[in-house]
């Protein structure tokens, strides 16, 4: 489903660039909302419905809202309303199995609430929807009475299904104004094919390497191919995220919006707090302005901040999936953070570059929790990671992932690093940079070849953050 949605923007998206830049601007947004809502349903057409009624009534909510400007009370009402409607919504799809199990679990109960089916993307478009309602009530915007505008805002097919997470304020101008170039059109092509390598050319193949690790018993993996399985899924999570949002914002530029970063090179953090800083960044921005500062934030007492933080982050956890795993990475985080707040960050600060070392660590062992089904199997693989548990060190499977994958591993270090960035800065002289535009242009028509090889060759094509 998730695939046949790729391959459907992959072969249609020549049609609504051609389309989009053939009509007047007046309907241009009428081209793009048409071709979102044709998006989603072609992956997920039965909850296409449920799209829209969220969309129709957010629309009514945020004019509810605006028009009772002068009372608060009334303000906090409907604001209040709006949350627990939208939030329900988004609790049964994902959460109704999840609390079910819990109480039979606690309670010792047999209730049965047949398997719902997840609907791709709804933790974002419904993360849109309360960004644009908690902004009209704080009155830094006016509610939207175009309907279509809205609409296109929260159906916008670039981040629809997997996100950056995109506030209204940053595009609200943008969606009745906005300017074009071939520039600004060149730029998004590369950042789009630059996203899609990333995926297809590293995360794909490290994803196998991890599924073949994280797939074997425990009792037989040893203490290398679990580090070969971490590693992998590792720099797998981040290729296959920030290479969607890499798409996502190469494709808002090829339309004429700018949507901001979602990463900025992670694995080079010295400490926790900063990782986060660097790791989707749209989640955590979000978090922070809609739930971290309403709570108070930094500015109450000592325990009222490590409160807020472990509420924070164990609803960071929970968004991500309706699993006992997550809200223990979610929380896992809190206590590193709420550390790192004690004092922890600036004892590391005193131990560089070791403490770039040990961030990563910790790093890798929350990735465990993410990537483990249960708490049974994070452990025990986690305790694989420093010990053999009557196994090799360095067995044949080992030896067999890493003889097969030291190239995709060796790569995706490098591109995990600023060494990009810093060669873009470099100051050369017009014949040099006439060159360097040449290379660069001819690099990307390889990688996008490549691309195309690897998506006819191969089924396995995984979208980690469209199941959230």
């Amino acid at each position: 489903m998730v695939f046949s949605s790729v391959i459907f923007l992959f072969f249609f998206l020549p049609l609504v660039l051609t389309l989009y830049f053939a009509v007047p601007f007046k309907w241009k947004n009428a081209i793009l909302l048409t071709f979102s809502l044709v998006f989603y349903a072609w992956g997920e057409p039965r909850y296409v419905v449920l799209m829209l009624l969220s969309i129709i009534m957010n629309y009514g909510y945020g004019i509810w809202i605006d028009k009772t400007e002068n009372n608060e009370k009334k303000r906090v009402s409907i604001l209040t309303l709006a949350i627990v409607v939208n939030i329900g919504l988004l609790g049964f799809f994902k959460y109704a199995n999840f609390f079910v199990d819990a109480m039979n679990s606690v309670l010792q109960t047999n209730f049965h609430l047949e398997p719902v089916p997840l609907p791709i993307g709804i933790s974002f478009y419904t993360f849109h929807a309360l960004s644009y309602l908690i902004d009209v009530y704080r009155k830094r915007e006016k509610a939207q009475r175009n309907l279509f505008s809205l609409s296109l805002y929260i159906t916008f097919f670039p981040q629809l299904v997997a996100g950056p997470i995109i506030r209204y304020n940053a595009v609200a101008e943008q969606l009745s104004k906005r300017v074009f170039s071939s520039t600004q059109f060149a730029e998004g092509i590369k950042r789009f094919i630059l996203g899609l390598s990333k995926k297809i050319l590293l995360a794909n193949p490290l994803g196998s390497v991890a599924d073949t690790v994280f797939t074997t018993s425990t009792m037989d993996l040893s203490t290398g191919s679990a580090w070969i399985g971490i590693m992998a899924y590792t720099l797998q999570i981040y290729f296959d995220f920030s290479g969607y949002s890499d798409m996502a914002i190469g494709l808002a530029k090829m339309f004429g919006f700018e949507f901001a970063e979602n990463f900025n090179y992670p694995y080079i953090s010295k400490s926790i707090s900063e990782f986060w800083r660097r790791w989707h960044i749209s989640l955590g921005s979000w978090f922070r302005d809609y739930v971290y500062i309403p709570l108070g934030g930094s500015r109450v007492a000592s325990w009222k901040i490590y409160r807020n933080l472990f509420i924070v982050w164990a609803l960071t956890g929970f968004w991500h999936g309706a699993s006992w795993t997550f809200i223990a990475w979610g929380l896992y985080y809190g206590i590193l953070i709420a550390l790192e707040k004690a004092g922890l960050e600036k004892m590391l600060s005193k131990i560089y570059p070791l403490n770039h070392a040990v961030v990563l660590l910790l790093v890798m062992i929350g990735w465990v929790f993410f990537r483990a089904d249960n708490f049974g199997y994070a452990t025990d693989f986690i305790a694989s990671m420093f010990y053999s548990r009557g196994n090799e060190i360095f067995d044949s499977q080992a030896l067999s992932l890493l003889s097969l994958n030291w190239f995709h591993f060796a790569i995706a270090i490098i591109v995990a690093m600023p060494v990009y960035p810093k060669l873009q800065k470099l100051q050369f002289n017009k014949s040099i940079t006439k060159v360097q535009s040449a290379v660069s242009f001819l690099f990307t028509f390889f990688l996008f070849a490549q691309v195309i090889l690897y998506l006819i060759n191969s089924t396995y094509n995984p979208f980690l953050y469209f199941r959230f």
